[in-house]
């Protein structure tokens, strides 16, 4: 219990504190001041584009915004004076020292309310965007484990698990002890072999009545439904892997293997190689120099991560930043504080 508590405790103080930050940062872009933070642009990261669901645990809220937040959002962004570009076009959009600051959306994952939510607003906007595809979640062969997890803890309050140390009985009866067992859960898929981890606790989940697969097929799109959000000419397709697994914890066989196959995986449904990638979870220890090069070795013309900032025209092509649109901040006035590039000016200083 008093885990739980301290760990809720910590994630509250970590949102009070970027709050802060984003509405200082919107106070300083708004007088003016640290302009040259902005850099030429910015490339938004999004997953879940759907209307908002209550839910009592909801450990993956950060990861999904409203229809109406991204309408704000891109609303926000033309009034800041930003134009829409394609991932794709980066590099041309960099070689000009002309033009207004750049905005780019990413989705990652291929989630379904990309098509049936995301493309509308996209498309009522005239604003490009790229999907960025997991293999094994188009051919249902993989599995979301976050989604997994939030499911489990949502629908049992106790259930057995081996870390590695022997089997124990985890008590998740309240919020926090629930999100307590969801980070130690993280830590754990992240500090083993990954594959082993993620099937452990579907094996565990099953032993519950919840089919991770099943989670899989109705949260993402299949190869039909990728098909028909490409009809749209301001949709793009990038690759994402086919296991969803963190390149730099894997060999140079397996970590080349896992680029080169989701570019065909998606090349064999739009019918032309991608261009673009995104490196699973995208962070520092997920990703590593070893992993630039390979994928610009296997042609990519571009690569995103998740780590925060705003674009340069030095920004290195295969290791971009990114800005996430986080669920807990659905504010306009934070969309104009994150493209100004000052939150991570100050984090930084």
């Amino acid at each position: 219990m008093a885990g739980g508590i301290t760990a809720s405790i910590k994630m509250r103080a970590r949102r009070a504190v970027i709050t802060g930050g984003l509405e200082l940062a919107n106070s300083l872009s708004r007088a003016g001041l640290m302009a040259d933070a902005r850099g030429r642009g910015a490339i938004f990261t999004l997953h879940h584009v759907r209307p908002r669901v209550a839910r009592a645990f909801d450990p993956n809220a950060h990861l999904e915004i409203t229809p109406a937040f991204l309408d704000t959002a891109i609303t926000r962004l033309k009034r800041d004076g930003y134009r829409f570009i394609a991932l794709d076009d980066l590099p041309t959009v960099l070689a000009d020292t002309d033009g207004a600051p750049f905005a780019c959306f990413t989705l990652d994952d291929g989630y379904r309310n990309n098509l049936d939510h995301a493309l509308p607003v996209f498309t009522r906007h005239g604003v490009p965007f790229t999907v960025f595809v997991t293999g094994g979640f188009v051919d249902r062969t993989h599995t979301l484990w976050w989604e997994t997890l939030a499911d489990l803890l949502s629908a049992t309050g106790r259930f057995r698990f081996d870390f590695g140390n022997g089997m124990e009985v985890l008590d998740a009866e309240g919020p926090a002890d629930k999100q307590a067992i969801f980070g130690r859960m993280a830590a754990y898929i992240h500090s083993r072999g990954e594959g082993v981890a993620v099937a452990a606790l579907d094996a565990t989940a099953l032993e519950h009545g919840i089919d991770a697969f099943a989670i899989t097929k109705t949260l993402t799109l299949d190869e039909a439904g990728l098909r028909l959000l490409a009809e749209s000419p301001l949709a793009s397709l990038g690759a994402h892997t086919i296991s969803h697994r963190a390149l730099a914890r894997l060999s140079d066989e397996q970590a080349a293997q896992e680029i080169e196959a989701s570019a065909a995986r998606v090349e064999a449904i739009v019918g032309q190689r991608p261009r673009s990638f995104a490196y699973p979870y995208g962070d520092r220890p997920a990703v590593s120099p070893r992993d630039h090069r390979l994928v610009a070795d296997l042609g990519f013309t571009v690569a995103v991560t998740t780590m925060p900032g705003t674009i340069a025209a030095a920004t290195p092509l295969h290791a971009l930043p990114r800005i996430s649109l986080n669920g807990h901040f659905q504010r306009a006035r934070y969309v104009s504080a994150l493209a100004s590039g000052i939150p991570f000016r100050l984090a930084r200083s």
